[in-house]
């Protein structure tokens, strides 16, 4: 009998994993970031913005700031997530509340860009990979993407590049720059965090020895390997198309094997975002 996952450990485990990813992002604005006038894009760098005018705490303006966003989020895209980013936003403004007193350990501008970003990217990567946010703006992006010739990624850096630059006018050009850098670290960071640096990839591979190649993936990469059924559109000759899914480190490997096989085979392979069931797992390479 299949083993059923448990609805409420997988709930405690999202939450908690929510929780820790607010206190490394209130971590990243508290002890490099804001100290230094360094800001992120979104809603958070508006917050700082706001903070830095008018003298309130900067937590309150990311529960305020996010209220209009969290109700479209709720209306248009879903309960679960409304939950979750609401779970995250609440958690940030409470830890930034409570890191706030606590001096910042650094005053090079660059080492707080570099840091802060690495940090912020890490909490927020694990919010996005459990079904949350702590940017309304991203919010606002999925709904325009629908309305607009503008992908979510376009309209998200239009929204950050008119924020960083209002950093410039606030703070000052060269605090909008290290923004940028530290901006740009989280970006990246963000990325690796949900995808994983050990990342999978698709593999499409046409060729005249498919037996021979799928047995040797099979044997010596120990992945498995689907046969899909197709023909040559130039001959119409019926033609055997291997699918099997891999890590980036074993690339090098399947192309040895593939090549050893077959020089001619065609090969494609693509980013996958996201693996589960089957028996794929993630294997060293010896």
């Amino acid at each position: 009998m299949p083993h059923t996952r448990n609805p409420v450990v997988a709930n405690v485990k999202k939450y908690l994993i929510l929780f820790i990813g607010a206190i490394l992002a209130s971590i990243a604005l508290e002890i490099f970031l804001v100290p230094n006038q360094i800001i992120d894009g979104g809603v958070v760098g508006i917050a700082i913005m706001a903070s830095h005018l008018t003298g309130m705490d900067i937590s309150i303006f990311l529960v305020l700031l996010n209220i209009p966003f969290l109700y479209v989020g709720y209306n248009h895209i879903g309960k679960s997530f409304a939950a979750s980013t609401l779970f995250a936003i609440l958690s940030l403004a409470c830890w930034v509340y409570v890191f706030h007193p606590v001096p910042e350990l650094t005053n090079d501008l660059f080492l707080a860009a570099i840091f802060g970003g690495i940090i912020l990217g890490v909490g927020v990567g694990l919010i996005i990979r459990n079904g949350g946010s702590l940017d309304g703006t991203e919010i606002m992006a999925i709904l325009l993407d629908k309305r607009t010739g503008f992908s979510v990624g376009e309209i998200i850096m239009f929204f950050n590049l008119f924020i960083l630059s209002a950093a410039g006018l606030v703070f000052s050009w060269e605090k909008a720059m290290y923004s940028l850098v530290a901006y740009f670290v989280a970006f990246k960071v963000i990325d690796v965090t949900i995808e994983g640096l050990d990342e999978s990839k698709g593999v499409m591979i046409v060729t005249d020895n498919p037996d021979e190649i799928a047995e040797a993936l099979m044997a010596r990469l120990g992945r498995g390997v689907t046969v899909l059924h197709g023909a040559g559109g130039f001959t119409g000759e019926p033609k055997k198309v291997l699918y099997s899914v891999v890590t980036r480190l074993e690339i090098a490997k399947l192309k040895s094997i593939i090549y050893e096989k077959d020089e001619g085979a065609f090969v494609t392979i693509n980013e996958v975002h996201e693996v589960f069931g089957g028996k794929f797992k993630k294997k060293a390479i010896h």
